[in-house]
């Protein structure tokens, strides 16, 4: 099997061209939300060591992973790469919460030696640039290897630290390899309000919606092309073989791994996308108990929200009055009330328009409502028009509408992107 840059992009559409004999055919189980299992996914580095790491070959490695980056049989990449004389690995370099995962929203677990291996691990969070370039000089690598688990939002800082490290090979002259995984909540459409440039932060670099519906190797591609065209990394990419762009991560036979602490299921991410926002409110997200991001809520709040977004008869979802005492994060040790998101039929569910429409309705339905002082809600949207067309007494449909056109045209330069059907 050759992984040549051209022989991976026409493996990629080779999947598709299978994927596309299937359409239509999803079970019962896959509407409601639960996975059939069809299984039969290898991902870019099962491809990579299946051809015995070729693609590197002569080269010193370092890999940009965390605790997501495993083998179907739930063995580190980097424990499997270290020991193996067909790859020269000499670095490792961490993101946001670190390498092994040890660290918190936030957070990093800064520059050690992995007692593992041995190997310097190199804490790239929150650096680009020439001082993460500087970085990767130090390292001595030839090669920078990319293999993180994505969640599917552009305020999901992992794809942030892709182009960051991208951006940072190409000024340090260092070749770039990406290694796909699946979208863990399909890669069907892109969803939400495109970024404008004045509101990029590492929750969002450059112009991209807020749910982008792609992988991260068709990230890397359009990255490289769009926003990096001025000087581009030299850049390969190993794509999955088995994956169809309707696959949600329960279908994929893949085992999970959380990629950050309040990201402990694939049902999680499902539904980040849009809930996030509450981020930047007063209201919890949910961090500090077992269902981030599906709880929503704060002291005050009732059962007047819950019945309002289910007046909205929004596809795919129902709303249950709810009530819960966060263990750390907002209302530490408090009872609020608020509402769990549940998610029926994924296949219709729109993360984003639903988590307009909990703003909307929460801003109805309670009078404690407000934003966070610093504006947040406007980073994570990429905007301010969400938060004052909201503010100025918008329903739901008309600030969906303001972004269309946007989205529209990202729509028609992602296309050019994506390399499975």
């Amino acid at each position: 099997m050759s992984l040549s840059r051209r022989g991976l992009l026409q493996a990629g559409g080779a999947v598709g061209a299978l994927a596309a004999t299937a359409a239509g055919t999803g079970s019962a189980a896959a509407r409601t939300g639960q996975g059939a299992g069809r299984g039969g996914v290898r991902t870019g580095f099962d491809r990579l060591a299946a051809d015995g790491y070729r693609l590197l070959r002569g080269q010193k490695v370092g890999v940009v992973t965390n605790p997501t980056g495993i083998t179907s049989d739930v063995r580190h990449i980097v424990d499997v790469m270290h020991p193996d004389d067909r790859v020269n690995l000499t670095a490792v370099f961490g993101p946001e919460h670190g390498f092994r995962g040890t660290a918190q929203a936030g957070g990093s677990e800064g520059r050690y030696d992995d007692p593992a291996t041995g190997l310097p691990v190199y804490d790239t969070y929150l650096k680009s640039g020439q001082a993460l370039a500087d970085i990767f000089t130090a390292s001595g690598v030839d090669t920078v290897v990319f293999d993180i688990q994505d969640a599917g939002a552009r305020f999901y800082t992992y794809i942030w630290t892709l182009y960051d490290c991208m951006q940072s090979a190409a000024l340090a002259g260092k070749r770039f390899v990406v290694l796909d995984r699946p979208n863990p909540v399909s890669g069907r459409a892109a969803l939400g309000p495109v970024m404008e440039p004045a509101f990029a932060t590492f929750v969002g670099r450059r112009e991209i919606s807020q749910a982008h519906g792609m992988t991260v190797t068709e990230l890397a591609l359009l990255f490289n092309a769009e926003f990096l065209a001025e000087r581009p990394v030299e850049l390969d990419i190993v794509t999955m073989s088995g994956w169809r762009r309707s696959d949600f991560f329960d279908e994929t036979g893949l085992p999970w791994v959380p990629p950050s602490p309040n990201m402990p299921t694939p049902e999680t991410a499902l539904v980040y996308s849009g809930t996030c926002l509450f981020e930047g409110t007063n209201l919890s997200e949910g961090r500090g108990t077992t269902r981030p991001f599906e709880l929503l809520g704060a002291e005050g709040v009732d059962r007047r929200w819950a019945a309002a977004a289910n007046a909205l008869e929004l596809p795919g979802v129902a709303f249950r009055e709810s009530y819960f005492a966060p263990v750390f994060s907002k209302f530490q040790g408090r009872t609020v009330g608020g509402v769990q998101v549940h998610v029926q039929d994924r296949a219709v569910f729109d993360p984003v328009r639903t988590g307009i429409a909990l703003l909307v309705t929460a801003k109805q339905s309670w009078s404690g409502f407000a934003w966070r002082a610093d504006n947040w809600i406007d980073k994570l949207t990429g905007n301010t028009r969400v938060r004052t067309m909201i503010d100025a007494g918008a329903d739901t449909d008309e600030v969906v509408g303001a972004w269309e056109a946007d989205l529209a045209a990202f729509r028609a330069t992602r296309a050019q992107y994506l390399r499975y059907r």
